[in-house]
């Protein structure tokens, strides 16, 4: 809306000071052109903005002049949780409002405080996303966040590891985790954990859903992470490592990798030292491993070491 974007213009300005008018354009995601016009709307309303011309110029305020209209409103104050991951609000449809809702604070900080905040900004920055992953689409978590928002049930079509399946959610809350959203719902009485990229359909009904007083969304996911690298991390590896292979271990297994590397034994004349790693399954641990290529060799559990030479002597064949 027209008179949203002239608030942004003003507020804005009010932050920054001086900007030129490409600059207002490329946030406010308008023309230049649009830029002018709307500058000319607000000083015939009687805000003090004027035009300087020449290489240094730009629209400005009257210097002094502040705007008392920095009011939130309620989806600019829902959006205020996501500050500092303006992709995760732009994902839910808050992108707009959180921009707007940030510049409505700063302009309410005394000067000091608003510089502060501005220095800040512009030092640290949050990227949810893992490296080299990309995120998974998905297209319905418009329709998920809708369901969490206004507590109703979820009727959905999903698709699991061994199948699809269909089911009413009562929804709890959203997490983001490495550049991919997961739902938190009630079933049955028993709260799980969905991937919101894996939904094939979703439906907000009319069907108001009971949110348990005592449910915290933040313990939830924790308690639920623990669970599931305990469920997932199997067994222990015991590998001799090269010391290229040593400083790999972290980034590809992350904590597991970091473990193994913190408990290292002392390392032989050639630099190899010797590892536990915690793993998963057997399959999924073989490849794991032989994601370390000739950096790592295991010793044990036994039938780890002989299914990993069975890989090896099979790639070995086939490339021969």
């Amino acid at each position: 809306m027209r008179a949203d974007r002239l608030l942004a213009l003003l507020l804005l300005l009010q932050n920054r000071g001086r900007m030129t008018a490409p600059e207002l354009a490329e946030e406010l995601e308008v023309s230049v052109r649009t830029v002018y016009r709307d500058a000319e709307a607000l000083a015939a309303s009687g805000v003090p903005v004027y035009a300087e011309r020449g290489p240094a110029g730009g629209f400005r305020l009257l210097d002094g002049y502040r705007t008392r209209l920095t009011g939130l409103t309620d989806d600019e104050a829902d959006s205020l949780a996501l500050a500092g991951m303006p992709g995760a609000a732009a994902e839910l449809g808050l992108g707009a409002e959180l921009a707007t809702a940030q510049l409505k604070l700063a302009a309410a900080l005394p000067s000091g405080l608003g510089e502060r905040s501005r220095r800040i900004q512009e030092r640290f920055h949050l990227d949810a996303a893992a490296w080299f992953r990309t995120a998974e689409p998905a297209p319905l978590l418009a329709v998920v966040a809708d369901a969490v928002w206004r507590q109703r049930v979820l009727r959905a079509h999903y698709r699991r590891w061994g199948g699809e399946v269909r089911r009413e959610l009562h929804p709890l809350g959203l997490v983001l985790k490495a550049g991919n959203w997961y739902l938190a719902a009630a079933v049955d009485g028993d709260v799980r954990t969905y991937r919101v990229s894996r939904f094939l359909t979703a439906t907000v009904t009319q069907v108001p859903c009971e949110r348990p007083g005592d449910f915290d969304l933040a313990a939830y996911w924790e308690a639920s992470s623990r669970g599931l690298e305990a469920r997932v991390l199997r067994g222990t590896a015991r590998l001799r490592v090269s010391p290229a292979g040593r400083r790999l271990l972290p980034a590809m297994f992350g904590a597991a990798g970091t473990r193994a590397v913190e408990g290292a034994g002392a390392a032989d004349a050639d630099g190899w030292t010797e590892v536990d790693l915690d793993v998963e399954a057997l399959p999924v641990a073989v490849g794991d491993i032989l994601r370390l290529g000739l950096e790592a060799e295991v010793l044990g559990p036994p039938e780890l070491r002989a299914e990993v030479a069975r890989s090896v002597t099979g790639l070995a064949q086939r490339y021969a």
